[in-house]
């Protein structure tokens, strides 16, 4: 799942994803996330997460994640504008197993992704 306020950002996602044959789902928001996740959670293996949106932000949303114990079967990668090393050390000791910053290259993320994927097949 690619959770974006910016439609132009989920919209590329969407299609990078399908190009390569990878199943995604988008959301504009946090509490749209969390309303996907549970109805579609046992379907969804990856979060990208925005930080910046507005009413819930990315932070909210892992936070409300992890109170639902659903951060041990969920690969979370925030993907942001960011930067600051301050904000990725903070991202990778809460829950998050990648951070990647906007703007960000296509064929890396879906490389990365695709790995993260792999992460979780070999862990099912």
């Amino acid at each position: 799942m690619a959770v974006d306020d910016d439609p132009r950002i989920r919209e590329v996602l969407e299609i990078l994803f399908k190009m390569e044959g990878i199943d995604v789902t988008v959301a504009s928001g946090g509490e749209e996330a969390l309303e996907i996740l549970e109805r579609e959670g046992d379907d969804i293996d990856l979060l990208i997460l925005d930080i910046m949106m507005p009413r819930m932000d990315g932070w909210d949303v892992v936070r409300a994640l992890r109170d639902r114990g659903w951060t041990n079967r969920l690969l979370i990668t925030m993907l942001t504008a960011k930067g600051d090393p301050g904000d990725k050390a903070i991202g990778l000791d809460e829950y998050v197993f990648d951070y990647i910053t906007k703007p960000f290259d296509p064929e890396e993320l879906v490389n990365r992704v695709k790995d993260f994927l792999e992460i979780v097949d070999a862990a099912k």
